[in-house]
């Protein structure tokens, strides 16, 4: 057997640390090259409608904006020709919108689609192998191509994280004014301009299909605000030091009557949810949270 030459003074590697005792194991993960967060603000984004939608708002008077969730993003991953281990993200957020309007006097709600895009450069690091991983119904021989199987291309993984946007304005405008609306796909001002971009995953959630004519009256715009998170990872191996795994010493507690007030009383105050952060620590470990700060400390049994 070949010598570890890995080991780490004081850590045992042999995996028989004992309760409560530290080892050193070996763990594949990603690791975090580079990553940036933004502030984004598009303004005059074209709200693709269904085509009853499309009907009640070339007859609404006024509009309000309810509700704005992410369901769905496209990544793109690129590396920098002029620049070697850069990369440009490019990322396509498809946002879901409902709507109050106004018409004849009646409330009617519309849902549609919003399509924003950004795009960062970030630092990923170079890769010089082919990744392959085994899946569970490979047989002993190659029978034929496995689109699954597919090495990797040793580009980064772009990790992208963000919250629900804030719907900042929404407004009704004639088609005569779209030359306003930012040009994003670059096929001028029609009504099915980036429809064709849509995934039919996120058709989906109109419950129609999108508005494709180019006989409309009116367009629904509005204004977005977003906060998002965007990091290039890798995968890569750490030797790092770890604790047994031992059986929790709280037992579960089922209720043993009717009285929805009697176990609540009996809940712990969830002190830490009410604590700032920052609060109430020494250094920068919260009280309650302390962490072993050397290996030998980690022998008097689990820590949470």
């Amino acid at each position: 057997m070949g010598e570890s030459r890995n080991a780490v003074p004081g850590l045992r590697t042999d995996g028989f640390g004992g309760p409560g005792g530290c080892d050193a194991v070996y763990i594949d993960t990603n690791r975090i090259f580079d990553s940036c967060r933004d502030k984004d603000c598009f303004e005059n984004v074209r709200v693709y409608l269904s085509d009853i939608g499309q009907e009640i708002i070339d007859r609404a008077s006024s509009v309000r904006a309810k509700t704005a969730e992410v369901v769905d993003s496209c990544i793109n991953v690129s590396p920098m020709s002029f620049n070697r281990g850069f990369y440009q993200i490019h990322v396509r957020i498809f946002v879901r919108m409902e709507f109050e309007t106004c018409v004849g006097g009646k409330a009617q709600c519309v849902d549609g689609i919003a399509v924003v895009e950004k795009t960062v450069i970030l630092y990923g690091g170079e890769g010089h192998v082919r990744i392959f991983r085994s899946k569970a119904q490979n047989g002993p021989c190659c029978d034929g191509p496995d689109p699954d199987r597919i090495c990797d291309d040793n580009l980064p993984q772009a990790v992208f994280e963000v919250a629900d946007p804030v719907v900042l304005s929404a407004r009704i405008v004639e088609k005569c004014s779209c030359q306003i609306v930012a040009d994003t796909c670059g096929c001028g001002c029609t009504c099915g301009c980036c429809s064709g971009d849509i995934p039919d995953r996120v058709m989906h959630c109109l419950g129609g299909t999108v508005c494709i004519s180019e006989d409309v009256g009116h367009l629904l715009l509005v204004a977005l605000g977003f906060f998002s998170v965007i990091r290039m990872e890798r995968p890569a191996q750490f030797l790092i030091s770890a604790a047994e795994y031992c059986v929790p010493d709280k037992e579960c507690v089922f209720a043993e009557d009717d009285d929805p007030c009697a176990a609540f009383r009996r809940m712990a105050f969830p002190v830490e949810q009410f604590c700032p952060s920052g609060a109430g620590q020494t250094g920068n470990t919260p009280r309650g949270c302390e962490h072993p700060k050397h290996p030998s400390d980690c022998r008097d049994g689990c820590r949470g």
